[in-house]
């Protein structure tokens, strides 16, 4: 049976240790979630319904999951909804790749090869520049959720372990900061060898907060926040991604407390229990 028209459901994800230093890091999948309906119609070309419409990020996924004319001889309509705040360093972009890749893989093909769609995900990602390592420890954070630990350069997962059910992470997103410059993050590298040593050996906290005393220090961050949460309980706390996001982890007594810790700062605060369900896909 020729199938028209899929939906994929894929989660979003938090730094354990930023990869862009060393091209090596681990990230932990969280339950905001990114939804990506395609549908194959009579037809030519690419059409957006709702969502960010990155024309060259999903043209590129097209080229790299459907068979070669698909967009001469179809119109594949995409429709993306995401929870998942764009630009705060929470893996929007890997989810949003990932999950596009996923639903047109399902177009494809009966059966799903789940590296296969990872790999269409992250080289479509480095050819849109949306990406500066190909983000493998975000991608199969988002995809495989837990905690996960990469050699992104080699697109290697070197390590996957579930995650307690009763974690959460709380996030905050503070106002009107912006990014720092990526670049300078290298100029740590031998410590953010030492924070991958540490999630390596699944020392999944020290590695994180490690990595959120690099990255601040890197980028210019305020390192505030941080302190505030761990203050209150947060297993640990850093930095997610490049930010501005500041990621804490925490059981579920604590999660209160850390909220309102953030709260003292300008920004907002979004909570999320940690994921540990792969991406899915059905048949609509």
């Amino acid at each position: 049976m020729t199938v028209s028209k899929v939906r994929a459901t894929m989660h979003g994800a938090v730094s354990i240790v930023n990869a862009i230093a060393t091209g090596n890091g681990s990230a932990l999948g969280i339950s905001l979630k990114v939804t990506a309906e395609v549908e194959m119609t009579k037809g030519r070309g690419l059409r957006f319904l709702t969502g960010k419409n990155d024309d060259r990020l999903v043209n590129n996924i097209i080229k790299n999951t459907m068979p070669a004319g698909t967009l001469e001889r179809n119109q594949l309509i995409v429709k993306l909804r995401s929870e998942i705040p764009i630009g705060f360093g929470l893996k929007s972009s890997s989810a949003v790749s990932n999950a596009v890749a996923l639903a047109c893989s399902r177009l494809a093909n009966e059966k799903v090869d789940d590296y296969a769609v990872l790999d269409a995900a992250v080289r479509a990602s480095l050819d849109a520049k949306v990406t500066i390592t190909g983000a493998y420890d975000d991608a199969t954070a988002c995809y495989f959720g837990g905690f996960v630990v990469t050699d992104n350069y080699a697109k290697k997962l070197l390590r996957r372990e579930e995650a307690p059910d009763n974690l959460h992470a709380v996030i905050f997103l503070p106002r009107n900061t912006p990014r720092g410059d990526v670049h300078k993050l290298s100029d740590l590298s031998d410590l953010f060898t030492d924070a991958f040593g540490l999630a390596e050996a699944g020392e999944y906290w020290k590695a994180m907060k490690l990595n959120g005393v690099l990255a601040s220090t890197a980028l210019g961050a305020n390192y505030k926040p941080v302190l505030a949460a761990l203050e209150q309980g947060a297993l640990a706390a850093g930095m997610s991604g490049n930010g501005p996001s500041i990621a804490a982890v925490a059981y579920d007594d604590e999660v209160e407390d850390i909220k309102n810790a953030f709260l003292k700062f300008n920004g907002r605060v979004l909570v999320s229990k940690v994921n540990n369900q792969k991406a899915s896909v059905e048949v609509l």
